[in-house]
Parts: C-alpha cells; sequence; structure tokens
C-alpha cells in the first residue's frame, strides 16, 4: 500500500506503479469515481490478467483512462459533436464515452466489437500517472458482483496478491461510478447513470436517451450508485 494522499510526496508511488505497468502488472489507482485496477492498455496479457483478476470474462472489456481530451482523437473515430460538447463540460469528471475505435490500434480490450470506453478521470494523482504511462485499461477495483471500492483497503480485501501496487488516496472523493454514454449510434444514449445526471446531459444534448427502460423524469431524479 503506498500513500498518494500528498502531491509532494508521492513521486517513489508513482515510480513503484509505472514499474508495475511497464512490467506488466496490474495496480490500484483513485480516481474521483471509485478506486479502479489497471493495466497497460495495450498489453493483451496484462489486460486479460485484469479481467482473471475480477473474475470476468472477455465479453466485458474494461474501459480506457486517458490523461487529457487531446488524446481522445487518437484512440477513437467519427466522434459526434454531441459527444464532444459533453466531453468539454464534464472531463476532467465522471463521464465515460463510448465511441468507435481507431481501427489502426494494436490492442486486445477483449469483444469490444469496434468500440471503446473513454474517460479522463477528476484526480491528480490519477492524471499524474496517466501522463507516465499513457492510456491505461481501468475498471472498478472489486470482484465482479462485488461492491465497487471507495478505498484502496476496500480494494486490498476483494483483490488481494493479484495487483502488484495499490495506490492510497483516502477515500473517493464521489463514491460512485461514472456515467457512460453511447456516442456510437445516431443518437446519444445513457448506458449507466452515475456521477453525471441525465438532467445535466439533457441540458447540453437535449435529445439524449435516457437509460433504456427508464422515462426521462425519474431518470433526472436517479442519483444512485450505479456500480461498476
Amino acid at each position: 500500500m503506498r500513500d498518494v494522499s500528498d502531491e509532494s510526496a508521492w513521486g517513489p508511488a508513482l515510480d513503484e506503479a509505472v514499474n508495475a505497468i511497464g512490467r506488466g502488472g496490474l495496480i490500484v489507482l483513485p480516481t474521483d469515481t471509485v478506486y479502479g485496477i489497471g493495466a497497460d492498455a495495450f498489453d493483451g496479457r496484462a489486460v486479460a490478467g485484469l479481467l482473471a483478476a475480477k473474475g470476468r470474462g472477455r465479453q466485458m472489456p474494461p474501459p480506457v483512462l486517458i490523461a487529457s481530451a487531446q488524446v481522445l482523437d487518437a484512440l477513437a473515430e467519427s466522434v459526434p459533436d454531441e459527444a464532444r460538447t459533453l466531453v468539454a463540460k464534464f472531463w476532467p469528471g465522471p463521464l465515460t464515452i463510448i465511441c468507435h475505435s481507431q481501427p489502426s490500434l494494436a490492442w486486445d480490450l477483449g469483444e469490444t466489437h469496434g468500440t471503446v470506453a473513454l474517460r479522463m478521470p477528476d484526480h491528480p494523482a490519477a492524471l499524474a500517472l496517466l501522463r507516465r504511462t499513457g492510456p491505461l485499461a481501468v475498471s472498478s477495483a472489486n470482484k465482479t458482483g462485488g461492491p465497487a471500492a471507495t478505498s484502496a483497503r476496500e480494494a486490498a480485501d476483494q483483490l488481494g496478491d493479484s495487483v502488484a501496487v495499490y495506490l492510497d488516496a483516502g477515500n473517493s472523493p464521489l463514491g460512485q461510478a461514472s456515467t457512460i454514454v453511447d456516442a456510437t449510434g445516431p443518437v446519444l444514449r445513457i448506458v449507466r447513470e452515475g456521477g453525471v445526471s441525465y438532467a445535466d446531459l439533457a441540458q447540453l444534448v437535449p435529445g439524449i436517451l435516457p437509460v433504456e427502460g427508464t422515462p426521462p423524469a425519474r431518470a433526472a431524479d436517479d442519483d444512485g450508485d450505479a456500480g461498476e
């Protein structure tokens, strides 16, 4: 467990995490939503190890965290203007955007069907790490079906020795998962509501569809934790 709560002293801890990523290992890192388990997004074996640590299969590929919005077009193509509007407002922050992946990328995140889920977290330690490692495949730091970890200790209790380095920054500021918006179809659609509400999204993109099966009025009032 390595403390990254103090920016002036987190250098050695980040060094250890960067080295672990470079060796194909797994790390746990703090984000603004919940803690995440991360691997090099371009190391297929490391990503497979991440999925195995969580107890999930390739049919549930992990999102990718990035250090800046400028990386969006390097990893995704045909990003609609409405999605860019949301990115400009809510990045860094608890919003994940599903886009068409750049076909030239040499990565294997699982059965993505040509898409990638991208997010820029609003957490200083996470951003500092991402600036050094590049894009990381990151999923919530828990066993599939278990509660999302809001502290490094909760993550360690579930993931144990499968993780090489745990970065501890105290309790997660938000404590709930990000909102996921699918931008691959003709109309933006909310797949999961989390840290950004339907109402806030609809203010910028009035035609955005709420979570399937949820009336818009109810979606706007739903601030609950959507889990992973």
